[in-house]
């Protein structure tokens, strides 16, 4: 039961993460990605190849999550969460410092259950 818990919130984290990639690589400049990262249509289009860029990042944490998930050897897998999660934890440490204090919620706090999760179960 209690790994199980473990994998929803890493799995989780992933899909959140694959999500802003799409967002951020793919969906830039329409209307629902505009609304949420705040952003004006001309910001948007000057910064399209910027936030592609951003959204590439976040596909390399969501992969290395899934990565971890998907290893077969559970202890290296474990291994390789603890990283992936350290990861995004900084990053949503930086992006609260530096962009909006609510990416530490959104984004910091899953990967900080999921931390302890994979640490403690």
């Amino acid at each position: 039961m209690f790994p199980l818990i473990s994998i929803f919130f890493v799995a989780l984290v992933a899909v959140e993460h694959f999500y802003i990639m799409v967002m951020e690589m793919f969906m830039w400049t329409r209307p629902r990605t505009m609304k949420t990262f705040n952003l004006t249509p001309e910001f948007a289009k000057s910064t399209k190849s910027l936030a592609a860029n951003q959204g590439l990042y976040n596909g390399f944490l969501a992969a290395g999550l899934i990565w971890g998930l998907l290893y077969p050897d559970a202890a290296v897998g474990q291994h390789i969460q603890i990283f992936f999660l350290a990861c995004v934890i900084i990053a949503a440490l930086y992006g609260g410092a530096t962009s909006s204090r609510s990416i530490i919620i959104k984004q910091g706090l899953p990967a900080i259950i999921a931390l302890l999760l994979v640490l403690f179960l």
